[in-house]
C-alpha cells in the first residue's frame, strides 16, 4: 500500500512538523506511528517523501523528509467547467474528476441549472467543492491538487474557451465524438458539461462563437456529475498522459 499523503504550507527536506487539522487526522485517525511512511505535499506539485520521525500528543508528529519529487505542470492542461447540479451530486463530480486528474474546475451557472449558488449558499458550497478537491487529492496521492476557481457566467465561460487551444461542449447531439477529435499535445483543453436540463441555444450559440464545438461521449448520456470524469478518463488516455 502507498504512503497517505498529507497536506502542508511549505515541502523540504529534513525535519518538518505536521499538525492542526492533518496532523489530527494523521495521529488520531490515521494512527500512524514512529517509523512508518508517509507523503507530504504542498498540492502545488511537490511532495517530501519520509518516514514519522515522532509523535507528540494528538495532533501533531515530526516528518524526516528524505526525498523531494516535483510533478511537472501538466501538458496539455485539463480544465472542466461544470454546471452546478443538484443537491451533492457536486461534490461527487468534483471528487471523481480530482481522482482522475483534471487539473481545474470551473463552477458554471448554466441557464438551466436548477441549483443556484446566491448570498452565503453559494461561499458554503463553492468551499465544499474546494475541500472536496483537497481530500480527493491526498486520497488519489497526487502531489499536484486541481483548483477550483469561483463560479462563472456564460459570459466568463466563452472568455475562457476562446483562449484554449482545444474547446469541446459535451452534447448528445454533438455530430463529432470526442474519441475522434483532434487534440493538441500542449496548451489548454477545455471542456464544458451542461447541466440536467441541458446547455441552452443561447449558451450553444455563445460558445461556438468562443470555439467551442459540441461533441457526443457516445450512445448514453451520462448524468451532468459523471459526464466530466467519463470525458477527462477519455482525454487523459488519447493525450497520452496516462500512458
Amino acid at each position: 500500500m502507498t504512503a497517505p499523503v498529507f497536506l502542508v504550507d511549505h515541502v523540504h527536506a529534513g525535519t518538518v512538523t505536521l499538525d492542526g487539522p492533518e496532523g489530527r487526522h494523521a495521529v488520531s485517525v490515521r494512527r500512524l506511528r514512529v517509523g512508518e511512511e508517509i507523503v507530504l505535499t504542498d498540492g502545488r506539485g511537490t511532495g517530501g517523501y519520509g518516514a514519522v520521525a515522532a509523535v507528540e500528543g494528538k495532533d501533531r508528529l515530526d516528518v524526516t523528509v528524505t526525498e523531494l519529487r516535483h510533478d511537472p505542470e501538466p501538458a496539455p492542461r485539463i480544465t472542466v467547467v461544470q454546471a452546478l447540479p443538484k443537491g451533492d451530486r457536486g461534490e461527487l463530480a468534483v471528487e471523481t474528476m480530482t481522482e482522475t486528474g483534471v487539473d481545474a474546475i470551473v463552477p458554471w451557472a448554466a441557464a438551466r441549472c436548477i441549483t443556484q449558488w446566491k448570498g452565503d449558499r453559494g461561499t458554503k458550497s463553492l468551499a465544499k467543492w474546494r475541500a472536496t478537491a483537497r481530500e480527493a487529492g491526498k486520497q488519489s496521492r497526487r502531489l499536484r491538487f486541481p483548483e477550483v476557481a469561483d463560479a462563472a457566467t456564460t459570459k466568463q465561460v466563452g472568455e475562457l474557451l476562446s483562449d484554449a487551444d482545444f474547446a469541446a461542449v459535451l452534447h448528445e447531439e454533438g455530430a463529432e465524438p470526442l474519441a475522434t477529435a483532434a487534440l493538441p499535445t500542449t496548451g489548454d483543453i477545455v471542456l464544458v458539461v451542461g447541466p440536467e436540463g441541458g446547455v441552452s441555444p443561447e449558451e450553444l450559440a455563445a460558445f461556438a462563437e468562443a470555439g467551442a464545438k459540441p461533441y457526443r461521449l457516445g450512445r448514453s448520456v451520462l448524468r451532468t456529475s459523471t459526464a466530466g470524469t467519463a470525458a477527462a478518463a477519455l482525454l487523459l488516455g488519447r493525450t497520452g498522459r496516462w500512458s
